[in-house]
């Protein structure tokens, strides 16, 4: 990745308390971007991480799913940095995420699902438009999952909110063009995260399993997702919108 691909540049990157999120938060870093951390859990000490490094990085509590904490988080990035360029929208349930089948799916479980992985992603976004639309440009970079384009069985409600940030985006990308706001999806595989590593539910042979569906034959790790997430923020990328990038090794090719 090259340093200063993003420099003056201002973003925000939901779920970036821990794990992947933190992970594109400090690769926003240090391809030059100013960088709001926002989380339901304590952000401070990657916020502070990123400092260390020579960095800018502001921590801010946010709950994606409540509209009014959504916009003081927006309005937390304003006062701080003038401006708003980047909206990363990765936070999401997964990592502690039971696998189950269907049928065993309670409503609650379902609803709570969704509230945070698809109206969450609608309410950042609501939220970050007027201010990349004041200024003519934006890049809003969509989390989306390698199982929408599989059909992943035990995680129905999961692929299924997942599946509804690919169908947003293309909406969005039309909605915003015209607006010089770009919106795209990343689509990772599976992930080996903090989350990820610690649940009992993805035992060796099921992470295998995985492993073994990809043209390129080894686990993912964070980083894996830094490159094509820095293209996508960046001008590189300034004549490319309602897309799909699946980063999984080779197991989805679309």
């Amino acid at each position: 990745m090259s340093v200063g691909r993003l420099n003056g540049r201002v973003a925000i990157v939901t779920g970036a308390a821990q794990g992947i999120g933190a992970e594109y938060a400090a690769a926003l870093s240090q391809a030059g971007a100013a960088v709001v951390l926002a989380d339901v859990l304590d952000a401070g000490l990657v916020a502070a991480s990123i400092t260390q490094n020579g960095g800018q990085a502001l921590a801010v509590r946010c709950d994606v799913t409540d509209s009014v904490s959504v916009t003081q988080m927006v309005q937390a990035t304003l006062a701080r940095f003038g401006k708003l360029d980047i909206l990363v929208n990765n936070a999401a349930l997964f990592g502690r995420v039971t696998r189950k089948a269907f049928d065993q799916i309670e409503s609650d479980e379902w609803d709570r699902m969704m509230a945070v992985n698809v109206r969450g992603t609608f309410e950042c976004v609501k939220a970050a438009v007027p201010a990349m639309r004041a200024q003519g440009y934006g890049k809003i970079v969509n989390i989306a999952s390698g199982t929408v384009f599989k059909g992943a069985p035990m995680l129905l409600h999961y692929v299924t909110s997942k599946g509804a940030i690919v169908a947003m985006s293309r909406s969005l990308a039309r909605e915003l063009g015209g607006d010089g706001i770009r919106v795209n999806t990343l689509a990772p595989g599976l992930v080996m995260s903090a989350n990820v590593i610690g649940n009992s539910d993805w035992t060796d042979a099921a992470v295998q399993n995985t492993v073994s569906s990809r043209a390129i034959k080894r686990e993912s790790i964070p980083e894996d997702l830094t490159g094509t997430l820095i293209y996508l923020c960046s001008a590189d990328s300034d004549f490319v919108t309602g897309q799909v990038l699946v980063v999984d090794g080779g197991a989805v090719m679309h």
